[in-house]
């Protein structure tokens, strides 16, 4: 009930901002002002990349928003409409499909966007050398790209896909110029080169980005809100690590945009009629700490049940969140219509995790409280990635802690920066791990708990980290992601879902938090209906 009523409170005061309707900030009624900066600053990771290709993270995708495009894109209901192909025609076996692609597109170096271009970034996202995770992940089904002629590119898949054209949104599949390409990784890391609304012009490491307006811009996807090239003269940029000072340059007015907010600044803005919030939870897979079930002590889904029973999560993020948060308790986004939660699996219940706990044979205590069998403590390795949990998110693994510690469990909360915490995976030294993963559309569960997913992608990363080894899953996911037919398609991801929750390999939280910040002379800044990320082709600026 506190939780219930939090929400409702904070839902009077988000509806007081001026988030315009679907991902999109309010406007005013005066005609778009040409020109001008607009200062962005970030509190995501700075991308070791700036192209998408190569690895493939959030961080990657907010600024390539801004400078490559998609073949496709969604729209506000989460259609697929065109972006640089115009349409699209998959064979009746499934194993072909046809992009008609818009004409008269150039990549900013010059370099003609055809088939041909197509061809050569599918090439560049499957190539080892590249390091593509997301993205290569996301085409395991596609054997080839090949050009039937200028502007019809064709893919030849292995099997059935029915999530292609979602994946094909999604700026990890990004187009980029092939002259740029054949250039070493490290200049395309640089300054990759898109057919955007803006260009990269400079990169000043650990401080910010410059972008330049495109002024032969002439590719905007099918849902935007003019043609032509973007308002804003430039975007400048920043790396802003720390939330507070974030929030207070956004209220000094030195930034316009801030992204990564904290719970409780949000609440904050929407007392200020200077500011603005836009609200854009991602797509995919719900936040969630998932359990390594390939290492003791979660090989026993008895411990990895007792563990979840121990998590008081609901009065986490009540008192941590203040609303701006809603409880999950599905694997997928609740912005995935085909989302299924089990509310019941995940009620907090001591009594029903010590039973539990006793049941596995952890029935003595150290002079600590903790659990112990056969002379080893029931310790729990945790890193934690600072660059993409909030403070609110590592508090509310502290008290994820503390409340599992009355069942006799030992977290090991280890905060470290991200290239630390991708190894700790890559070495399996993990017991539990939050990691968020973003993919439009429910083959994300493919993503996350196919068997195959336990093997890395050429970048090192897997995805599978509660490391699920199920034949009777792995079916489950191969036929929703062959199947034509909607119904069956949703009937095999909820049955693939159920499967996951009731054998306690993750830990809902709530939906991945996105939103922006901004200061009352920005308008027209969008978060696009793909995943999520920041859109400043139609923003402007009134000073």
């Amino acid at each position: 009930m506190a939780l219930a009523a939090t929400a409702a409170a904070t839902a009077l005061l988000l509806a007081a901002c001026t988030t315009g309707p679907s991902g999109t900030s309010a406007s005013s009624t005066a005609a778009p002002v040409t020109g001008g900066t607009l200062v962005y600053a970030t509190g995501d990771a700075e991308p070791t990349c700036l192209d998408p290709h190569v690895g493939g993270n959030y961080p990657q995708a907010l600024v390539a928003t801004q400078y490559l495009e998609e073949l496709v894109s969604r729209d506000k209901s989460g259609a697929i409409i065109p972006w640089l192909a115009t349409a699209w025609k998959e064979s009746s076996d499934g194993l072909t499909w046809d992009f008609t692609l818009k004409p008269g597109v150039t990549f900013t170096d010059g370099t003609p966007f055809d088939a041909a271009a197509v061809a050569a970034n599918v090439a560049h996202i499957q190539n080892p050398a590249t390091g593509s995770s997301t993205g290569y992940l996301a085409l395991s089904k596609v054997t080839s790209v090949e050009a039937v002629d200028a502007l019809t590119a064709r893919f030849t898949l292995s099997t059935p896909d029915s999530a292609l054209l979602d994946s094909l949104t999604q700026p990890w599949l990004a187009m980029e110029s092939p002259t740029a390409l054949a250039r070493s990784q490290a200049d395309n890391c640089e300054s990759p080169v898109g057919t955007g609304p803006f260009i990269v012009k400079q990169w000043n490491k650990q401080q910010s980005i410059s972008l330049v307006r495109n002024d032969n811009y002439t590719s905007p996807p099918a849902d935007a809100s003019h043609t032509g090239p973007a308002y804003l003269d430039a975007i400048d940029w920043r790396f802003l690590p720390d939330s507070a000072s974030r929030y207070a340059a956004l209220q000094a007015g030195t930034v316009d945009v801030i992204d990564n907010a904290q719970p409780d600044t949000i609440i904050q803005a929407q007392k200020n009629p200077a500011l603005s919030y836009l609200n854009a939870p991602r797509p995919g897979a719900s936040n969630r700490i998932e359990l390594n079930s390939s290492i003791a002590p979660f090989t026993d889904p008895n411990v990895r049940e007792a563990f979840i029973r121990s998590a008081d999560v609901n009065d986490a993020v009540s008192s941590l969140f203040f609303g701006t948060a809603t409880r999950s308790y599905s694997p997928l986004s609740s912005a995935e219509p085909l989302a299924y939660s089990e509310a019941s699996d995940f009620t907090y219940n001591q009594a029903a995790a010590a039973q539990l706990l006793d049941a596995a044979g952890w029935t003595s205590r150290t002079s600590d409280g903790y659990r112990e069998k056969d002379g080893h403590e029931l310790e729990l390795t945790f890193p934690v990635s600072t660059n993409q949990s909030i403070p609110a998110e590592q508090s509310l693994f502290e008290q994820i802690q503390s409340t599992a510690k009355q069942a006799g469990f030992k977290i090991d909360l280890q905060p470290m920066d991200l290239s630390s915490w991708y190894a700790a995976l890559g070495t399996n030294s993990y017991n539990l791990v939050d990691a968020p993963y973003t993919k439009v559309g429910p083959d994300v569960l493919r993503i996350l708990f196919d068997s195959a997913g336990t093997v890395p992608a050429p970048s090192g990363y897997f995805a599978n980290h509660s490391q699920v080894k199920s034949p009777t899953l792995d079916a489950l996911l191969e036929q929703a992601a062959t199947a034509s037919d909607e119904t069956q398609r949703a009937s095999l991801y909820q049955q693939a879902q159920k499967l996951v929750l009731d054998g306690y390999y993750i830990l809902p939280l709530y939906d991945q938090q996105n939103g922006y910040l901004q200061q009352s002379v920005v308008h027209g800044l969008r978060a696009m209906p793909t995943v999520s990320t920041p859109s400043l082709y139609d923003a402007w600026v009134q000073r």
